[in-house]
């Protein structure tokens, strides 16, 4: 069981930065994939980036503003959010993606909210 702790969230207006950390029970290391993914209000969970290894991927809505990355000694993965847009609003949520003998494992943090306004 991977224990996901995010922080970071908060207010901020437009055009605004803000750094999200996700810190992990266990070594990342030995975590097939590490992902942000965000709700807001009346939509469906979306994936917004994602890590493994060293090879990172983005939702279209986020590319050239936001930047995930991963410290391994400290376990945690961080999400870098620049240009913050209004449509950034929503509940942010870490997840680590493990594979064991073929079978898939699916963890989550608690989530933390991102607001986005003047």
């Amino acid at each position: 069981q991977v224990q996901l702790v995010e922080s970071g969230g908060g207010l901020v207006q437009p055009g605004g930065s803000l750094r999200l950390s996700c810190a992990a029970s266990e070594s990342i290391a030995n975590i097939n994939v590490m992902g942000w993914h965000r709700q807001a209000p009346g939509k469906q969970r979306e994936l917004v980036a994602a890590i493994s290894g060293n090879i990172t991927s983005y939702a279209d809505s986020v590319k050239g503003r936001f930047t995930i990355s991963r410290d391994n000694a400290k376990n945690t993965v961080f999400l870098q959010m620049n240009s913050l847009k209004s449509e950034d609003t929503a509940a942010y949520y870490c997840n680590a993606y493990r594979l064991v003998s073929g079978r898939p494992y699916d963890y989550w943090g608690q989530g933390t909210q991102v607001t986005v306004s003047s």
